[in-house]
This record gives structure tokens, C-alpha cells and sequence, in this order.
């Protein structure tokens, strides 16, 4: 068990990090969405045979309401996913000259429901290429976590932040990036996402396909 929770730390580590040094000025501008998207990438396809490659809560939420994970596992993935967070915040704080950045609190609704459909796609999305035995293995899995992380930042990540995952909301509030108020709106939304995909994958019984 501890293999998986360091590879889950390790991977919500790269996860962050990149956001943190993409996105924190001088970061990538533009092209920020396509770095951020690679990272997930490389690190579902490094750490995915390990421990299913989560690096998100709300993933690790959707996994296990879907039965592919116990409760017990839960709590130390999502444990190791925010101290994998927390000390991405800290390396990019440091190398980036611990700058003081003052961000504006999100819209509640439109930051809440942007989070909630993107969150809902790639919670939705890893259960079907992931969890499900008639198409796993696959060599695609990986691409199709990055590229979804990445579509959603382009889309909607101008209105939330772009999160889609609680780790990485709590990094990016670390690194000033969104408002501390905002921190639960990221989160409720992210976190409903991850039950609804769940239960729909659940009631239209999905696994058996």
C-alpha cells in the first residue's frame, strides 16, 4: 500500500508543480494548458500500474463510489494527494522567489458549474477507460486523462481557475493563485462531479459493458 500512496504523492507532485510553474509569472502564458495536460499524461502512464495513476480526490472519490477502491485506500490516496499539493506549492514558491500574487474571489456559480463539468468528464472518463475490464488494459488511458485536464483548462479555466481536482485547488490557493474564499467553491464543485459520475456509471451499469 505505501508503494501506491508514495506513487500517488509523486504524481500529484508533477501534477501541481508544472501548474505552479506554468501558470506563476513568468510561467508558459497560452501554452500552459498543453504543458499542464502532458504532465497528467506522463504521470498517469509512470504511475498508472501502481495505483491506478488517480493524482485528484475527486478521481479517488469517483473510484471508489464506483467499488475499485476501499474507503480505507481512499483516505490515504487523498491524504498523499494534498501533501503531494502542499509540497509542489512550497518548490514553486521557492523557486519562483516567493512572489506575492492577489487574486480576485471566483464567481460562485458559473466558478462552481465550471468545475463540476469538467470534474464530471474526466471523473466519467477515467471510470470507463480505466476501471473497466473489457477495455483494460489500454495504451490510451493516459492520453485521454492529459487531454482532458488540458481541454478543460482552454475552456473554462479563465472562469475557475481550471482545478478540475481538489489537490490542485488547494495548490493554487497555496500559491496565490485563487482566493483562500474560493477554495470551497472549487471544491463542492469538483467533489459533486465526482459523485455524479459515479452514480451515473453505477445506475447505467457501465462496467458490463
Amino acid at each position: 500500500m505505501l508503494r501506491k500512496l508514495i506513487v500517488e504523492l509523486i504524481g500529484t507532485f508533477f501534477l501541481v508543480f508544472t501548474v505552479g510553474q506554468c501558470v506563476v509569472t513568468p510561467g508558459a502564458g497560452a501554452f500552459a494548458p498543453i504543458a499542464i495536460g502532458a504532465a497528467l499524461m506522463i504521470m498517469v502512464y509512470a504511475g498508472g500500474h501502481v495505483s491506478g495513476g488517480h493524482f485528484n480526490p475527486a478521481v479517488s472519490t469517483a473510484v471508489c463510489l464506483r467499488g475499485a477502491l476501499t474507503p480505507a485506500n481512499y483516505v490515504g490516496y487523498v491524504l498523499f494527494q494534498l501533501i503531494g499539493a502542499s509540497l509542489a506549492a512550497a518548490a514553486t514558491l521557492y523557486l519562483k522567489h516567493h512572489p506575492v500574487i492577489n487574486t480576485p474571489p471566483v464567481p460562485v456559480g458559473p466558478a462552481m458549474l465550471a468545475e463540476f463539468l469538467f470534474t464530471f468528464a474526466l471523473c466519467f472518463m477515467v471510470l470507463n477507460v480505466a476501471t473497466v475490464k473489457s477495455v483494460s488494459p489500454n495504451s490510451y488511458y493516459g492520453l485521454a486523462i492529459g487531454s482532458t485536464v488540458m481541454v478543460g483548462a482552454f475552456s473554462v479555466g479563465a472562469i475557475s481557475g481550471g482545478a478540475f481536482n481538489p489537490a490542485v485547488a488547494v495548490g493554487i490557493t497555496l500559491l496565490g493563485l485563487s482566493s483562500i474564499s474560493s477554495l470551497w467553491v472549487l471544491i463542492v464543485g469538483e467533489l459533486l462531479a465526482a459523485c455524479t459520475a459515479a452514480f451515473i456509471f453505477r445506475s447505467l451499469k457501465l462496467d458490463e459493458c
